[in-house]
């Protein structure tokens, strides 16, 4: 029997009978004669509406006392999106705890709430009034979702599985496995696809985004800024190709280095990364970072609406491309004061060149890294002078990526937004376009705005940043993702 077509409930099992992937990662559905929870593009014979409960999460649905289908697996769908308004507190504490998880670092609730300036006790409050669940539940379930995922996806050992998700014993990695998913690990793993590793060593994961996307202009946006030797894109065959190494938070600082490929599938709403088997101690943050770069965790159907009276035709699924090296974004920025983005492009060139440091890859095209924070810092300023870079940018360099190598400021977007907004200011060469345009891309805040930008004023028909900022508040909070059309609209 249906539903009440009036009724919530009706809603949301249409939107199962019709696999819609708008709804993915905002809409579970557990199946109370099979006892598993699913996403709502699953596959499988849609359930009987009497047989069917929904759930806002995951973490609600196993706290019912279902388990994530092995079929259309719930790890991969897409996360929360970032919603800057007084919402917006339970969903950076998601946000936060989910990045930890990836990242297999301690989850401490107090430290959470601090930086977020809550009590703890607010903090978990308002956690389940928004979620429906209490921060442990979902952190214990963003645990065994990482998990399950290494486990279907990697040939990891199993004790390096449970340290990777965050669990501080095998032995507790395993009970709370079995009294989630009534299974143990070693089973799933019997039981996963075949393929996840290539020849050569490489992993394969998937990642899961809503539609629609706009992937054209997020390649476009990636290809006008290619530099060559640590990254590729390829438009036609939907493909972006880079190299990446940064310490690994959760080996304990350990140097990483390799490349990744990530390959659109439009057909299945996901991206099909290939890792480098160097990669795989931080293969979660690598996830993480991927997850950012490509904005996979937006939600077109709260942002789009607020883009419908921008300049030029609208564009369905605008993303903002943001950073898989927040250090590396903000260099980028500082290089491109002032110039045009060929210019820009390149410095960048240029600066790689002289202090990016060799890697090995499959790939001709692929064959350095993009300097690290500790590489610049120590870098004679008329070495990186003579690259055709002003005095006043090496400065601006320089500081900064003394900042960052000394863990005084953090570029990802887990950084307490102000406090780092704030130390960047107070950085030499620092200005508020760029501080803008580093919140924008390296800590994925979605209503930052650059209203001094050149870019986004001739878009807008006008040279008067002041109006810009006036008429951008129409597009709140969602500002970054206008900066993103307005720029199109110039490609156009």
């Amino acid at each position: 029997m249906m539903p009440c077509m009036s009724s919530p409930e009706a809603s949301q099992y249409a939107a199962i009978r019709a696999r819609d992937a708008r709804f993915d990662g905002r809409l579970f559905v557990g199946v109370t004669t099979t006892g598993v929870y699913c996403r709502p593009v699953c596959r499988v014979r849609t359930p009987l509406a009497r047989n069917c409960r929904f759930f806002a999460n995951a973490a609600s649905a196993e706290s019912a006392g279902f388990r994530p289908c092995l079929r259309c697996r719930p790890e991969l769908a897409p996360g929360l999106a970032f919603v800057d308004s007084s919402r917006s507190l339970a969903g950076a504490a998601a946000r936060l705890i989910t990045q930890a998880v990836h990242e297999g670092r301690d989850v401490a609730l107090p430290d959470i709430a601090a930086r977020l300036g809550v009590t703890d006790r607010h903090l978990r409050r308002i956690f389940a009034a928004e979620h429906g669940v209490s921060p442990v539940d979902y952190l214990t379930t963003q645990r065994l979702l990482h998990a399950k995922q290494l486990l279907t996806d990697t040939a990891l050992p199993v004790t390096q599985v449970a340290l990777a998700s965050g669990f501080s014993s095998v032995r507790r990695f395993n009970a709370a496995f079995a009294e989630r998913y009534r299974l143990s690990p070693s089973t799933l793993r019997r039981e996963r696809e075949s393929g996840g590793n290539e020849r050569d060593g490489a992993l394969t994961v998937r990642l899961g985004y809503r539609p629609p996307y706009d992937i054209a202009g997020v390649l476009r946006f990636f290809a006008r800024r290619r530099v060559a030797g640590i990254e590729s894109v390829d438009e036609d065959a939907l493909v972006l190709r880079r190299t990446l190494g940064w310490r690994a938070r959760h080996a304990g600082g350990t140097p990483v280095a390799g490349w990744l490929a990530a390959r659109f599938l439009p057909d299945r709403h996901e991206v099909e990364v290939k890792v480098a088997p160097s990669l795989v101690p931080a293969l979660g943050e690598v996830m993480q970072r991927l997850r950012q770069g490509l904005d996979l965790d937006a939600d077109p159907a709260l942002v789009d609406p607020a883009l419908a009276a921008l300049p030029g035709a609208p564009v369905a699924g605008v993303r903002v491309p943001g950073a898989m090296d927040g250090f590396e974004a903000a260099v980028r920025v500082i290089l491109g004061q002032q110039i045009t983005v060929a210019a820009a492009r390149t410095l960048t060139q240029r600066l790689v060149d002289a202090l990016g440091t060799p890697v090995q890859t499959p790939f001709a095209d692929l064959n350095r890294l993009m300097p690290d924070a500790a590489t610049i810092a120590a870098a004679d300023p008329e070495r990186i002078g003579k690259l055709g870079i002003v005095r006043q940018r090496v400065r601006a360099l320089q500081a900064l990526a003394t900042e960052v190598a000394e863990g005084r400021i953090e570029l990802h977007p887990g950084a307490p937004l102000e406090a780092t907004l704030d130390r960047l200011r107070a950085l030499p060469g620092i200005g508020e376009w760029t501080v803008q345009l580093v919140a924008l891309r390296a800590l994925a805040w979605p209503d930052a705005f650059p209203a001094s930008d050149i870019g986004v004023l001739d878009a807008l028909g006008h040279r008067d940043a002041r109006r810009a900022e006036v008429e951008s508040e129409a597009w709140r909070p969602w500002r970054a993702y206008a900066v993103m059309r307005l720029w199109q609209t110039l490609e156009t």
